[in-house]
């Protein structure tokens, strides 16, 4: 039986690409194709080409799947949290907004970067939005 490799491209020739470490290089905030240069200019912006082997990154298209996740997680994380303290000690309204806020804010900033570098990551080794080196293509519909 044949085992299934995720980042392979065995039906179009093209070599497989390792899923996991591209997606944990991409979480550290380097490049998904070497591990070394750096994948993001500024907190969010990512690099057009990496430094060191030259990947073309700058055509990634992320778009909100990193935001959607940071939001998944975090919310999981702090009601979880809310509900343990609720369910510990007896907090007021106020006392509950000035520790979840705070937690959820910082919690979604501290995220945000490296869930796009991985969903980087898990494009490139997938072939994904023109990391293959083709342009994807766009459907278009003409005007009935």
């Amino acid at each position: 039986m044949e085992t299934v490799q995720f980042g392979g491209e065995a039906h179009s020739g093209r070599p497989a690409r390792d899923l996991k470490q591209a997606m944990v290089r991409g979480f550290m905030g380097r490049c998904p194709h070497c591990g070394e240069g750096r994948l993001f200019q500024s907190y969010a912006k990512t690099v057009d080409d990496c430094a060191v082997c030259g990947e073309h990154i700058g055509h990634h298209r992320a778009d909100d799947l990193p935001a959607y996740l940071v939001i998944f997680i975090v919310g999981h994380i702090v009601v979880g949290a809310f509900m343990g303290v609720e369910a510990a000690v007896e907090l007021s309204t106020w006392t509950h907004l000035a520790i979840w806020a705070p937690v959820t804010v910082l919690g979604s900033i501290a995220l945000l970067q490296p869930v796009k570098g991985a969903v980087v990551g898990l494009q490139w080794a997938l072939y994904m939005h023109g990391f293959g080196g083709a342009e994807d293509e766009i459907e278009t519909h003409p005007e009935a």
